[in-house]
């Protein structure tokens, strides 16, 4: 009997917690156990990209790339994989050809061997540059088709589309099925029309969101897979991924065989075990299997990020609405697969549908971009009432966006100045400007303060629960305030840390003994009642103001730049007047409801 041993990539580093705790693991939980890691066999371990980079800086405030190199340094015999969004990197725009071949090239130069390059709208034009980058730094360039299912979604498009990433140099391809859509029959049909067609080697990572997506593997190896995703089992299931050691039993012994040690993978997943309960606030009930993603085809990162947009704003009862919502916007904007940045895109607009009763009365700016071409060509043709309504009478760039950007890593070496200190510093500002700026001048001020992790009587044991939280109104001058208690924190110095949300945003108060209460980032500002007074219907931060005070606006004008879900978002005018107070600046955190300018 001829064997074909399946080899394993995990992606406990990367995707499962990305999919499972908001990607909070933090890389000092993640060197204790490489050293077994190392030894398991794996043809590779994913440990980068994606949201990993975003969430670094954001939330951990740790350097991205420090992370690369210590885990480069302590899995010296393991390939390392990470998810490059083509043009769009790790980012959520385009970046110019400049800036992706030398992202792409530092990322070789500290540590990693395989780049899983992907494009939203599977537009493989904005795949080029990246695959070229790659092939030079002499790594392992691997095409990527974004699984999804629409009347243009079929076999034969995507056996074409992985003959075009070959001929771009692609050294094997990945069936990407970030939502769990996958059904096993599919998977087989996929593969065999794939591996009847190419010879390179075919690689199916799909999300366990509906249950099936251990079948799928099954499926996918009868038909010919060369190598299958997994996480490791404390992190897997749910909008994670099949389990490692599953997939291994179920293979051993026959002539699929993985090799692989299921009593070290065992050691790996008690370890895993215990770090994940250090994340327990960051666990959501829609991480959890659910066979509804074959109706809705939301992804599981995607749920619970729509369920936190609508819990801050108290419309966590019209999730399903929005639910219901996300297919048709995506039928609208000509069925792009859901896969970051078009998720996003997708889902912030149903999300502004249902929320204002009307659809597209508000449209971002992202729609828009979208709808001109900004990210590539549809991949079925664009509702052409929703195409007049967002953009009018513009035309459509039907060629490669990215052509035209003109090269800009100088300009950002020259905007960031002295706070980078090397060349992946001007990087991770080109990622994420303003972010990015925050991050390196706090790291040379000595600032940088990471997220607390709650500890473990947050979540339960002081007779406040994160799960059940503690809601009630107060009033303070005459305005009310909307608070819900979601933990308690340690007691020190005298004080405990309450987290809470002050209408609907997440807060931080220091309870002291003698009643007095410290709240950080009360904005002060009064409820908007009347037409003249400009708000927001999400919470967010404030991206641009685009008038000032005494300026005469007219009704629909755009004020205010708001971004929400890291989508940006124009603020209009009601009436038509004069601009009387301007009460928010560039950067500030904003809630719906509140008088941001006032027109008079």
């Amino acid at each position: 009997m001829s064997t074909k041993k399946i080899e394993v990539t995990d992606v406990i580093l990367r995707d499962a917690h990305q999919s499972l705790i908001a990607t909070r693991m933090r890389t000092d939980d993640m060197l204790p156990i490489c050293e077994k890691l190392d030894q398991v066999g794996y043809w590779s371990l994913e440990v980068w990209g994606g949201a990993t980079f975003d969430a670094c800086v954001r939330f951990l405030k740790e350097d991205p790339w420090e992370r690369l190199r210590l885990l480069r340094a302590a899995l010296p015999n393991t390939r390392l994989q990470m998810l490059l969004r083509g043009q769009n990197l790790l980012g959520y725009r385009h970046y110019a050809d400049d800036v992706v071949e030398a992202f792409v090239a530092k990322s070789a130069e500290n540590g990693i061997d395989v780049f899983r390059v992907f494009d939203a709208l599977n537009d493989v034009r904005n795949l080029e540059t990246a695959m070229k980058a790659v092939k030079k730094a002499g790594k392992h360039a691997q095409g990527t088709i974004c699984y999804t299912t629409s009347p243009v979604h079929t076999p034969e498009a995507f056996v074409k589309q992985a003959h075009d990433m070959i001929a771009m140099g692609a050294d094997s391809i990945a069936i990407k099925d970030m939502a769990g859509l996958l059904t096993p029959y599919a998977t087989y049909d996929l593969v065999k029309a794939l591996k009847s067609e190419i010879s390179v080697p075919v690689v199916v990572h799909s999300h366990s969101t509906a249950g099936l997506a251990p079948l799928c593997q099954l499926k996918a190896i009868e038909a010919g897979a060369d190598r299958i995703d997994t996480a490791i089992s404390s992190f897997a299931s749910g909008t994670s991924h099949p389990a490692t050691e599953a997939q291994v039993a179920a293979l051993k012994g026959t002539e699929y065989d993985t090799g692989l040690d299921l009593e070290l993978l065992g050691e790996i997943a008690d370890y895993f075990r215990e770090v994940r309960k250090k994340y327990h606030q960051f666990e959501s009930e829609f991480t959890r299997e659910d066979v509804s993603v074959q109706i809705n085809q939301v992804p599981g990162g995607m749920m619970s990020n729509l369920a936190n947009q609508l819990k801050e704003q108290n419309a966590l009862d019209k999730i399903r609405d929005v639910f219901a919502e996300i297919p048709r916007v995506r039928e609208d904007l000509g069925f792009p697969p859901l896969v970051t940045p078009t998720s996003q895109i997708v889902g912030t607009q149903a999300v502004y549908n249902v929320l204002a009763g009307e659809r597209y009365k508000t449209i971002t700016n992202e729609v828009k971009r979208y709808l001109l071409g900004g990210y590539g060509a549809a991949p079925a043709p664009v509702s052409a009432s929703l195409l007049r309504k967002a953009i009018g009478n513009e035309s459509v760039d039907d060629g490669r966006p990215a052509d035209n950007l003109k090269p800009e890593l100088n300009k950002l070496r020259e905007d960031i100045g002295s706070l980078a200190l090397n060349e992946e510093d001007v990087l991770t500002f080109a990622m994420f400007p303003d972010l990015g700026r925050e991050y390196l001048k706090q790291r040379a001020e000595g600032t940088l303060k990471p997220e607390e992790l709650l500890p473990p009587e947050a979540a339960g044991g002081n007779g406040l629960s994160q799960k059940m939280a503690s809601e009630f109104l107060i009033d303070v001058h005459g305005e009310t305030y909307e608070i819900a208690v979601t933990g308690v924190g340690d007691f020190g110095g005298g004080k405990r840390k309450i987290y809470l949300s002050m209408d609907g945003m997440p807060e931080e108060v220091v309870f002291e003994p003698l009643n007095e209460f410290v709240a950080e980032g009360k904005s002060g500002r009064k409820r908007a009642t009347d037409p003249g007074h400009v708000t927001t219907t999400m919470p967010g931060n404030i991206v641009d103001v685009l008038v000032k005070e005494g300026d005469t606006v007219k009704a629909g004008q755009t004020v205010l730049i708001a971004e929400a879900m890291k989508m940006e978002t124009e603020v209009h005018a009601n009436i038509a007047g004069t601009v009387k107070g301007i009460y928010v600046a560039k950067g500030d955190r904003v809630t719906p409801g509140e008088v941001l300018v006032e027109i008079a």
